[in-house]
C-alpha cells in the first residue's frame, strides 16, 4: 500500500481514504500475495441463483470461505458440489467489497478422497431408491432377438470392438452407435442425452429405433466411473422406454445406472451376450424341435393305425355282414316281376269300373254348359245388339272430337297470343321504333358505320330513316365530328 498512502508531516494526523481506494488496495494485495490456491473443507450453504452463478461456503471446524462459481464456469464443473461433501476447491482469492468479505472464485470441485464420493453415492443412492426408481416391478424383460441395438458408448475404446465381435460371433444385428465422453465433466449430460435420443426416434422413420440399449464402458477408478453415477444419467435410464442393459466396468465396479438399468452385465462382452442368443445354437434348437415333432406325429400314425387294426379285428367279416341283405334282395328280385303283372291286371279292371260311370253323366252336363255358353254369345251377336254398340260407339267418337277441337282452339288462341307479345317487344326495343323519333341508321358499303373514321374510308354512304333510304356520296359527310351539344338527359341509343 506504499504507492497509496503518503507519510503525513510531523505534528499531522494519518492520512484519509475512501472506501472505495481501500477496498481495491485490499484486492490488489490479496489477489497478488495468493493467486490461485486449492482449499479442502466441507461444503456448507449452496445456492444456484438465477443468472446461472453458483454461491456455497467451504469450511471446517473453525473457519468458513465464501465461494463462487460464475455462469460459464459451472458448466465446465466436473463435480457439483453438494452440501456436506468433503470437497477440493481450486481458484483465485478475491474480494467483494461491496459486502466487505473475501471469497475464492472456484474452476474446478473435485472430491477429498474416495471415502467422500461414496458418502455422495450412498446420499444420491438412498434418494433414487426412497423415489421407487430401483423397484423390482419396474424392470423390463429384454427383447429375445432384438431387430436394432442402440449402444452408448466411446467410438474408438476397446469396448464398442468388443461388443460387435460378440455379437457378430453370437448372432449379427443391426447396431446405431451414439458416440459419448466415458469420463470427465462432459460424459454425464452426453451420455444421459443419447439415451433420450434413442427414445426419441419414431418407429419406422429414417433412423430405425433401437430395440434394446446398451450404456458400455471399461473399468477404471471410481473417479473414471463417477460420471455414470450422476443422478441425470441415473434418470435418463429409468425413464428410458427401451430396455437397457448398463455394461460399465467390471464386476467388481458399481454405479448408478446399474440399479436403475433394467439388466446389468458384469463387462460390455457380457452386455452383448445377453442382448442376443447364439445363432448356431437356436438354429440346433429348431432342428431338435422339428425333429422331435417329426417323431410326435411319426408315432401318433403308428399308434392311431395299431389302435385301428386292433378294432378291426373285434368286427365280423364284411361278406358276413352282407349274406342277410343279399338273400333278401334275391327274393325281392324274384318277386318283382309277377307283383308287376298283378298290380296291372288289378288297375286295369278298377279302369274299366270307373269309365262306364263316368261316360253318361259327365259327358251329358259337360255338353249342356257348352250349349247354355253358346246361347249367351249368340245373344250378344244380334242385329239389335250390334245396331246398339256401334251408336254407342259412334257417340262416345264424336264427343272426343268436339272436345279435341276445344282444345286445339285454346292451344292456338294461346300461341297466337304469345307471339303477338312478343312481336310488340321486338318492335319496342328494335331500332326502327328509334328512327320515328328522328334518328337515322348510317351504312357504309353495306356496313354499319358508327364513327366519322369509317364514313371517310367509306365509298358510298347509305342514310335509313324510318320512311326509307337515300344514299349520299362520301364527300357529304363532314371530316370532323362538330362540337357535341351540352349535356342533357338524353342518353345516346348507340
Amino acid at each position: 500500500m506504499s504507492d497509496l498512502i503518503d507519510s503525513p508531516a510531523e505534528g499531522e494526523n494519518a492520512p484519509e481514504f475512501s472506501v472505495s481506494e481501500i477496498s481495491g488496495a485490499l484486492k490488489r494485495t490479496i489477489e497478488g500475495a495468493f493467486g490461485r490456491v486449492r482449499v479442502r473443507g466441507e461444503v456448507g450453504r449452496v445456492m444456484l441463483a438465477r443468472s446461472g452463478h453458483l454461491y456455497f461456503d467451504v469450511k471446517d471446524d473453525r473457519s468458513v470461505i465464501a465461494a463462487v462459481s460464475w455462469k460459464g464456469q459451472v458448466s465446465r464443473l466436473s463435480i457439483m458440489p453438494e452440501e456436506g461433501m468433503e470437497v477440493i476447491v481450486t481458484g483465485k482469492l478475491t474480494t467483494f467489497g461491496s459486502q466487505s468479505k473475501y471469497q475464492i472464485n472456484v474452476d474446478d470441485v473435485a472430491v477429498a478422497g474416495e471415502g467422500a464420493l461414496m458418502a455422495m453415492l450412498e446420499k444420491r443412492k438412498k434418494q433414487l431408491a426412497s423415489e421407487g426408481l430401483f423397484a423390482p416391478e419396474r424392470k423390463r424383460p429384454l427383447p429375445y432377438l432384438p431387430e436394432v441395438i442402440g449402444v452408448v458408448t466411446s467410438p474408438s475404446g476397446a469396448v464398442i470392438r468388443d461388443i460387435l465381435h460378440r455379437l457378430r460371433d453370437r448372432f449379427p444385428r443391426k447396431v446405431l452407435i451414439w458416440p459419448v465422453a466415458v469420463q470427465g465433466e462432459q460424459c454425464a449430460p452426453q451420455v444421459a442425452a443419447a439415451i433420450k435420443g434413442f427414445n426419441a426416434l419414431t418407429r419406422g422413420g429414417a433412423l430405425p429405433r433401437p430395440d434394446l440399449l446398451i450404456v458400455a464402458r471399461g473399468g477404471g477408478s471410481i473417479e473414471d466411473l463417477w460420471g455414470f453415477n450422476e443422478e441425470a444419467v441415473a434418470r435418463a435410464a429409468a425413464e428410458s422406454d427401451i430396455p437397457l442393459i448398463s455394461a460399465v466396468g467390471h464386476e467388481t465396479d458399481t454405479t448408478l445406472i446399474d440399479f436403475v438399468s433394467d439388466q446389468r452385465a458384469p463387462t460390455p462382452t457380457a452386455a452383448a451376450e445377453m442382448a442376443v442368443p447364439v445363432r448356431l445354437d437356436l438354429l440346433g434348437w429348431t432342428d431338435e424341435q422339428g425333429a422331435r415333432l417329426t417323431r410326435s406325429l411319426s408315432d401318433g400314425i403308428l399308434r392311431r393305425g395299431q389302435r385301428l387294426r386292433d378294432l378291426s379285428r373285434a368286427l365280423p367279416r364284411a361278406d358276413a355282414l352282407l349274406q342277410t341283405p343279399s338273400q333278401r334282395l334275391d327274393n325281392a328280385t324274384n318277386r318283382l316281376p309277377q307283383a308287376l303283372i298283378v298290380g296291372v291286371q288289378n288297375r286295369r279292371i278298377e279302369l274299366g269300373k270307373r269309365t262306364g260311370s263316368l261316360r253318361s253323366s259327365i259327358l251329358e252336363r259337360m255338353i249342356e254348359a257348352r250349349r247354355e255358353a253358346l246361347g249367351r254369345r249368340s245373344d250378344r251377336l244380334s242385329p239389335v245388339a250390334l245396331n246398339r254398340e256401334i251408336h254407342r260407339r259412334k257417340d262416345k267418337t264424336g264427343d272426343l272430337a268436339r272436345r279435341l277441337n276445344d282444345a286445339y282452339d285454346r292451344k292456338l288462341g294461346a300461341l297466337k297470343d304469345r307471339l303477338t307479345g312478343l312481336e310488340r317487344m321486338r318492335e319496342t326495343l328494335g331500332y326502327n321504333a328509334t328512327l320515328d323519333r328522328g334518328y337515322a341508321v348510317v351504312r357504309g358499303d353495306g356496313a354499319l358505320i358508327t364513327d366519322t373514321k369509317g364514313a371517310t374510308k367509306a365509298s358510298e354512304i347509305e342514310l335509313q330513316f324510318a320512311d326509307g333510304r337515300i344514299t349520299l356520296g362520301a364527300k357529304a359527310i363532314p371530316k370532323k365530328a362538330p362540337k357535341p351539344p351540352a349535356a342533357s338527359d338524353q342518353g345516346s341509343l348507340f
